[in-house]
């Protein structure tokens, strides 16, 4: 795998998280079920958060433990290879209540960098 700058990958993240949470706010998920561009854009900003996150080294990853780091990069691939047995409801679940802490593991990810960078 290629190394990539991690600053631009944390970005990449947020602008997944912040795109599907944007577009979810005041949904429902019978709702999210009937719209298959909704589906799909999440669907796509999941695979994003997980091909991203297979760049961030591991030791930025332990500054955040409780995040199911392993569980995030496989994701991608059920997403690309089983798409046929994704279920709406476990992808709903996941940008409703597991994405916030993500965001915030990033954000602090992201804080540690420039943190150690000024003099």
């Amino acid at each position: 795998m290629v190394k990539r700058k991690v600053e631009p990958v944390l970005a990449e993240i947020l602008e997944a998280i912040e795109g599907s949470e944007t577009h979810t706010a005041g949904k429902s998920l019978a709702e999210f079920e009937h719209d298959w561009l909704l589906r799909h854009g999440t669907q796509r900003a999941l695979e994003i958060i997980s091909e991203a996150s297979r760049h961030i080294p591991d030791e930025l990853l332990n500054l955040a433990p409780d995040i199911p780091w392993k569980k995030i990069r496989g994701i991608g691939n059920i997403l690309r290879h089983e798409y046929h047995k994704i279920a709406d409801d476990v992808i709903w679940v996941v940008v409703s209540e597991n994405i916030s802490p993500l965001k915030a593991a990033v954000k602090a990810i992201q804080k540690s960098i420039g943190d150690k960078k000024q003099p």
